[in-house]
């Protein structure tokens, strides 16, 4: 079987590029939503334990946590450190799942890839990536956010440039819906 992994800067069009991996028949593990899921599960008490008061109903409320992270950078890393291992292991069951099939190409959507070294668990990568004035516009029109929330999360990420250069694969999302779905195609076609 044939691991991607896919990762690329906020605003880049990741979720978009991983839709046309999954529309030409790849599944595809999304690392976002898997998080979600331990927001509602498995992550409730240890967030909870470490973060007290951002469990509301049986799940975290992503706000309240937000909240308990704005301006404590050991927080984040606290948060991390009990997270990424649910994550890893939820990737872990569906690459098994998945070999189990007999499928042959598999796609892991992980946001942080390069920084949580995901990198090493791939056979390829896959980075999305779209001019900076593009990824600005994107990123600003969405609700609540602001140019200093955006600058803080980019700080946080490996630059755009440098994913760049350690990627097999490069999908550019600053053109047309059908320039990046033939990207995906042809990166496929590649890999076959």
């Amino acid at each position: 079987m044939f691991i991607l992994g896919l990762t690329g800067s906020i605003g880049m069009g990741k979720s978009t590029t991983a839709a046309f991996f999954a529309e030409a028949g790849v599944p595809v593990h999304d690392s976002d939503a898997a998080v979600h899921r331990l927001y509602q599960g498995e992550a409730v008490g240890p967030v909870e334990a470490a973060f007290p008061g951002v469990a509301v109903d049986g799940r975290i409320d992503r706000a309240r946590l937000a909240a308990q992270l704005v301006g404590h950078p050991d927080a984040l890393g606290r948060l991390e450190a009990i997270v990424h291992p649910l994550v890893r292991a939820a990737t872990q069951r569906f690459v098994q799942e998945q070999a189990a099939k007999g499928t042959r190409v598999i796609l892991l959507d992980i946001p942080l890839l390069f920084e949580t070294g995901g990198e090493k668990n791939v056979d390829a990568v896959v980075v999305v990536s779209a001019s900076a004035k593009v990824q600005r516009a994107r990123v600003l029109a969405r609700s609540g956010m602001t140019a200093e929330k955006l600058d803080a999360l980019l700080a946080r990420q490996m630059p755009d440039a440098e994913k760049r250069a350690r990627a097999h694969f490069v999908v550019d999302t600053s053109g047309s819906f059908d320039s990046a779905s033939a990207q995906v195609h042809g990166i496929l076609r590649a890999i076959a």
